[in-house]
């Protein structure tokens, strides 16, 4: 049975969840907001089911990674615009429905949550396009897909790479109306750290200008329940990636209404670059990746996805007249079907380019994020202030460095 020692061998795909014949593995979410498989031994019947299907148990052995890929954009303006990068996942996604399929992604749920979901509309890909930097909740999506399947419905299942990875050790078996997308992942964020985030920036809001009322304390650790809207206040829309100033200088974005007294309602829109906003900025830094990032067993094309997609970073040196800073995509065809299925594509337009200028900055495509002296101590911090501080007062107490912790670590990285 599954039996977590090491957090980091559990990347929560939720493959050994829904394989369980028995129903008796179920995902609960630890004190630094990650879900980890928990099973119950009392109708556990040991069929070790649950270990045949997890990624990191059976590991795949890194692929050799292609020679060319492609630079894709999608021609539509408004699509690039709303997309991470060039609309690689709209183009390949709406052929796919057009085709009478089902397409599988991340989305917000009516709480803000991100889940995995799936829909059979053009429409219904908006819920899906853009960068969730969040790990999100799996559910049921690979017995859902395993259901289209077997009722002969095209599906494109989209996810990082380790829940592709997860889906086909969940499938036990080829299918050939079955496509898979996944991305270049820097890794997982905690959803319990972008809750706990979430919720602060409500709060931070209904505050402002509130001065016949009382104001709501601050939140000095991850919040248990699920995001609680203060009253008057509504989410519009969030955006991890909005492109307000640009592709290459994105923003997170969001975008409330609040009710004012007088009974009219506020726009609000809170926007910041990466290294301002702090949850991005501790996304990036790698302080509440989950453990397994660290160790990724899906790098390097493994996962055997048909589609990996990324953002063509560097494309500006190589081939500027390609994009106006709306984004650029690049595309991996890693299977022969994939590659049939990108050259019919409709609505964008392709160059063939050498992959080498890709990896040059994308890395993270064949290397899993590092642990140095320098994360560890700012990691440890961070979670061992949990309590104490909000948020953003806690990062920005856990990357303050003093001066014997730099002694420290320069010491141990001779």
């Amino acid at each position: 049975m599954i039996k977590i020692i090491d957090k980091k061998d559990c990347c929560g795909c939720g493959a050994c969840v829904q394989k369980c014949p028995k129903q008796c593995i179920s995902f609960q979410e630890d004190n630094e907001g990650f879900l980890y498989p928990i099973v119950n031994e009392t109708i556990c019947i040991d069929c070790k089911l649950c270990e045949k299907v997890c990624p990191i148990i059976n590991k795949l052995k890194p692929q050799e990674l292609p020679k060319t890929l492609i630079a894709l954009k999608h021609i539509d303006e408004k699509i690039r615009k709303t997309s991470s990068s060039g609309g690689a996942f709209t183009a390949i996604a709406s052929k796919i429905i057009k085709n009478g399929g089902v397409v599988f992604g991340a989305q917000f749920n009516h709480n803000w949550k991100v889940i995995h979901s799936y829909t059979e509309t053009i429409a219904g890909l908006d819920a899906f396009r853009g960068s969730k930097y969040v790990q999100s909740e799996i559910g049921n999506s690979y017995k859902e897909v395993e259901l289209f399947l077997k009722s002969d419905r095209i599906v494109l299942f989209t996810g990082t790479p380790c829940q592709v990875s997860g889906l086909y050790n969940f499938l036990q078996k080829k299918y050939d109306n079955l496509y898979t997308l996944d991305f270049v992942c820097h890794g997982v964020p905690s959803p319990g750290v972008f809750r706990w985030y979430l919720q602060e920036e409500l709060n931070r809001s209904a505050n402002l200008n509130n001065k016949n009322t009382i104001p709501i304390p601050p939140i000095r650790s991850i919040p248990k329940e699920e995001i609680k809207l203060p009253k008057g206040i509504k989410i519009q829309n969030i955006y991890f990636r909005d492109k307000i100033n640009g592709w290459k200088k994105y923003n997170f974005s969001l975008h409330l209404t609040k009710s004012l007294e007088n009974g009219e309602k506020e726009s609000l829109i809170f926007s910041n670059n990466t290294l301002k906003n702090p949850y991005l900025y501790g996304f990036i830094s790698d302080i509440y990746l989950r453990p397994s990032c660290f160790k990724c067993p899906t790098k390097s094309l493994t996962s055997s996805s048909d589609f990996t997609i990324g953002d063509f970073w560097g494309q500006e040196f190589y081939f500027p007249e390609f994009d106006n800073d709306t984004g650029v995509s690049a595309v991996i065809p890693n299977t022969p079907k994939a590659k049939d299925f990108i050259n019919g594509l409709d609505n964008v337009l392709l160059l063939q380019k050498p992959f080498n200028i890709f990896l040059k900055y994308n890395p993270s495509i064949a290397q899993s994020a590092t642990i140095t002296t320098a994360k560890k101590i700012i990691q440890k911090k961070f979670w061992h202030n949990i309590g104490k501080y909000p948020f953003a007062k806690n990062l920005k107490r856990s990357t303050h460095l003093s001066i014997l912790e730099r002694i420290f670590i320069k010491i141990n990285n001779k």
